[in-house]
């Protein structure tokens, strides 16, 4: 039993019922037991208060896309190194890729995971697991046994299965588990030796391209593999004005398909990685700014449904190489929400927008009962500073690698305190 926490004098947005009003909230036990809008709550007997002094007060972020070092290369990001980034970024739940070793194929391994992320973490750690032994894109794995052991859901991460065959195989048996299927789209024989979004940029620089076909091509293979399997199916993240009408048109037939987009392609363009930043070169490469215009409309129109952080550690001397044989991947779980808070202060997407694609849609999404602020769910919420300027610095980052697509960039925005399971896990100090 721990003592009852009431936080006070909050702006409440809330995207799962639509609230954005002034308000208290009261956590017991780990739960959010009481709610008052635009009143105050009594307070119980020896319980801790904070004035939020009017700061929003929103859940807790749930990140759908995040790569751990560990097991297996605990050099690059441990559970614990990932947890202390997750609370400082206000990342109270992240769904961790199977793509480690070994690979998240086995359900001891979920188990295991789960069990050293509770020892560890600050944060709720969420095993996804992969859909074939070994990410090899051949044997699938047992999805009944990962279901039992906690997998939240299936995914073979940075990889992509390309035979149809198989892949509506895998559709057909996670539909009877109930499992949400989440899939890199990228056409492997199209991407070949690809390194950056194909161009003129690209041509300029003297890199090989890839086109956006390598993304779109599979994605409407699978769109309609989900229609005719019925699986519930995520397209992990797509990048170009191409993706967000397939996605938009397959929606309107099928409510069982969703898709998301990485915060760098939010936020970022080909133009970026300048003279060849290694840096920004990603799994789903930065596109053009008209592609980047386009996923943010498909945000606001509900194209796309959730943001992640793509979140890949990588060290030092696997980006300090020419940009065509650098590795994939930037860190970013630091950085979603202020980076995210950059379309909210241009008037690109509306906050309330912004927040649902990082609460309660991945919550729903994955068949979570967090991402809201409901009597009786969990207590996973973020107070958050809209307009606190911060630059990012790479010292100050919390991961154990410092590849960050946003080294020195202004933010407006910050978590000012963040609180899993009733506990305050970070907080901010000037």
């Amino acid at each position: 039993m721990t003592r009852p926490l009431l936080i006070e004098n909050a702006r409440i947005v809330n995207p799962a019922s639509g609230t954005d009003s002034k308000g208290a909230v009261l956590i017991e036990n780990g739960l959010v037991s009481d709610i008052a809008l635009g009143a105050p709550i009594g307070i119980p007997d020896g319980a801790e208060v904070i004035n939020a002094k009017g700061l929003i007060l929103a859940p807790g972020l749930i990140d759908m896309r995040v790569f751990t070092g560990e097991p297996g290369k605990e050099y690059r990001e441990t559970l614990a190194s990932a947890g202390e980034a997750a609370a400082a970024g206000g990342v109270t739940s992240f769904v961790m890729m199977p793509d480690t070793s070994p690979v998240v194929d086995d359900g001891a391994l979920v188990d295991f995971l789960i069990r050293r992320a509770k020892a560890t973490s600050k944060v709720n750690v969420l095993p996804a697991g992969a859909i074939t032994k070994g990410l090899a894109g051949q044997e699938m794995t047992e999805f009944g046994l990962l279901k039992e052991a906690g997998a939240v859901c299936l995914t073979d991460g940075r990889q992509s299965i390309q035979s149809s065959a198989l892949l509506r195989t895998v559709m057909s048996y996670a539909a009877n588990y109930g499992m949400t299927v989440v899939h890199h789209v990228s056409d492997q024989s199209l991407t070949g030796d690809g390194v950056m979004n194909e161009g003129l940029f690209a041509t300029i620089l003297g890199l090989k391209g890839i086109p956006r076909e390598a993304e779109t091509i599979p994605l409407a293979r699978d769109l309609q593999l989900a229609a005719l399997t019925g699986a519930t199916y995520h397209a992990a993240q797509i990048s170009c004005a191409a993706s967000v009408e397939l996605m938009a048109a397959a929606k309107k037939r099928n409510k069982s398909v969703t898709s998301g987009v990485s915060i760098n392609n939010l936020a970022l363009n080909e133009n970026d990685i300048g003279r060849y930043r290694t840096f920004f070169k990603l799994g789903t490469p930065l596109r053009s700014e008209d592609d980047r215009q386009a996923v943010i409309e498909g945000l606001r129109s509900g194209a796309i449904d959730t943001i992640h952080s793509d979140h890949d550690p990588q060290d030092t001397e696997v980006k300090r190489q020419p940009f065509a044989e650098a590795s994939d991947g930037a860190i970013g779980l630091e950085t979603l929400l202020a980076a995210a808070l950059r379309l909210h202060h241009s008037g690109d997407v509306a906050l309330m927008t912004i927040l649902r694609a990082m609460t309660s849609r991945p919550a729903e999404i994955l068949g979570l009962p967090s991402g809201r602020i409901a009597k009786g769910a969990p207590a996973d919420l973020i107070l958050v500073d809209l307009d606190y300027p911060w630059q990012v610095s790479e010292r100050d980052l919390r991961s154990r690698s410092r590849n960050t697509s946003f080294e020195g960039a202004r933010l407006g925005g910050k978590v000012m305190r963040t609180i899993v399971g009733g506990e305050t896990v970070f907080e901010h100090v000037d």
